[in-house]
């Protein structure tokens, strides 16, 4: 159980947060309120948990804090910040996102019964508590979209991002050394189970995480993040990055998390070597992928089979893994296929449970099935529309971007964005910093279209043909 000091900590967070805004300019303010949270505060089960609120925990007390921060410093510069979306389409995402759990809860006031054991059904307050929870989760996107969507925005989030590696790799190493174990020193209690944080003969670092995937890949995000301020840099800090990069690469490997490592070996070169307008197009084109996935999961187009006997090549621990995956997915898609437009909603009515002892029979891995099975096709619809929607409006309308040297972050930030869909696969992986991308990108998308982002001095522009390789995004 979480000690003190961890109620304490969280407590305390809008305070930290209230003196960020007080000391920062509002863009870095922004960033590391909830980048400083995700990273630092304590996991659940540590949160406050209120009637007819969703639990306040370290994802969403932070933003809660960050949006009424935001809200008065935009009240008292007597500026007012458009939070919606501009596009038809996005706003439509977002407002299904908040309020599909509506039409979840009104289909699904009956009890489900499993033998003897019955879970209850869905009624008001879950109706309230979800639509409020559905609410903050979409903070950071849309604060990220109001405030981060500018080349000085977006500089601030790549280089929190890539500072925060450098300095989450300190209690990393100190894991991977003496095993997974911060989490209890500091706040008593430790968060996962230990087991899956042993791997090949040695220990994955969790630190104040959900898992060590989560870990894994935050260390991804950090080097494609230190190589996107690689380009842009002058010669000194072009190698000081470039190094930072490298020793992050490192890092990654010791963690052993072989998902995270492939990513950041497909990522790190196309972050460092291929112009802006390839890395938006790539991403576009992952972003389409990681979409399609349920459905041509369904249609049984994914070569289940062969990447079965390419991880057992790998290892027969990951093969089997990845085979019990496969195996709940194809259960619980069964089980979604059954209310397949507004889903079972909450309390693990979409599991399949013993009708003796109660357990859960199955196990949820992966984002998309447990979007399907909670708030069916209509929520995964909104939730992956709504984080897939920026990058494929950057890739319209990237033509519009300026030739100025800070573009070279723009691609990167759009492959982090699709990589992060594709992660939603076979692992839950959404996490505040997901929503800051998206948000960002589909800001910056929306600026291009309307021509409203700084086109730079000549200087710039004629260092991005040369670095970058621009060419018109068509």
């Amino acid at each position: 159980m979480p000690n003190a000091f961890a109620y304490l900590v969280l407590a305390a967070w809008p305070l930290v947060v209230l003196a960020m805004f007080s000391r920062w300019p509002l863009r870095r303010a922004l960033v590391w309120s909830l980048l400083g949270a995700y990273l630092f505060l304590p996991p659940p089960p540590t949160g406050f948990d209120f009637p007819m609120m969703p639990p306040l925990t370290k994802e969403s007390l932070p933003s809660l804090a960050t949006f009424a921060i935001c809200l008065w410093h935009a009240r008292r510069a007597g500026a007012a910040v458009p939070l919606l979306p501009e596009g038809g389409l996005a706003r439509v995402l977002v407002v299904v996102f908040v309020l599909s759990p509506v039409a979840t809860i009104l289909t699904n006031p009956e009890p489900v019964f499993y033998g003897q054991i019955g879970l209850p059904g869905l009624g008001l307050k879950d109706m309230v508590a979800q639509v409020i929870l559905q609410f903050v989760l979409l903070i950071p996107f849309l604060l990220a979209r109001a405030h981060l969507a500018t080349p000085e925005g977006l500089r601030e989030l790549v280089l929190a991002i890539a500072l925060g590696g450098l300095i989450y790799s300190l209690p990393m190493l100190v894991e991977i050394r003496l095993s997974p174990q911060i989490n209890t020193w500091v706040y008593g209690y430790f968060q996962h189970s230990f087991e899956q944080m042993m791997r090949q003969g040695g220990f994955r670092p969790i630190v104040f995480l959900y898992h060590g995937l989560w870990v894994a890949f935050y260390t991804v995000m950090a080097i494609v993040c230190a190589l996107a301020l690689a380009r842009e840099a002058d010669a000194r800090r072009r190698v000081l990055w470039t190094g930072a990069a490298l020793y992050l690469g490192v890092v990654l490997v010791l963690s052993k998390s072989l998902g995270s490592l492939l990513f950041g070996v497909a990522l790190a070169p196309m972050a460092l070597f291929l112009p802006a307008y390839l890395q938006i197009r790539i991403a576009g084109l992952i972003a389409l992928a990681a979409l399609a996935y349920p459905v041509l999961k369904g249609a049984g187009l994914v070569p289940v089979d062969w990447m079965l006997e390419q991880a057992a090549r790998v290892s027969p621990d990951r093969a089997g893994s990845l085979k019990f995956r496969f195996d709940n997915e194809d259960t619980l898609m069964e089980r979604a296929l059954e209310k397949p437009f507004f889903g079972w909603g909450s309390w693990g009515r979409n599991h399949i449970l013993d009708p003796v002892s109660g357990a859960l029979l199955t196990v949820t891995d992966g984002r998309w099935i447990i979007l399907i099975g909670v708030f069916g096709w209509v929520g995964y619809i909104a939730e992956f529309g709504l984080i897939a929607l920026p990058v494929l409006l950057l890739w319209v309308h990237g033509r519009h971007l300026p030739q100025a040297g800070w573009v070279c972050l723009v691609g990167p930030v759009a492959l982090i964005l699709a990589v992060n869909l594709v992660d939603m696969i076979p692992n839950a992986t959404l996490t505040p910093l997901t929503w800051l991308f998206a948000g960002a990108v589909l800001g910056l998308a929306e600026r291009a279209r309307a021509g409203l982002i700084e086109t730079g001095t000549p200087a710039q522009a004629c260092a991005a043909r040369r670095g970058l390789g621009w060419q018109p995004l068509m």
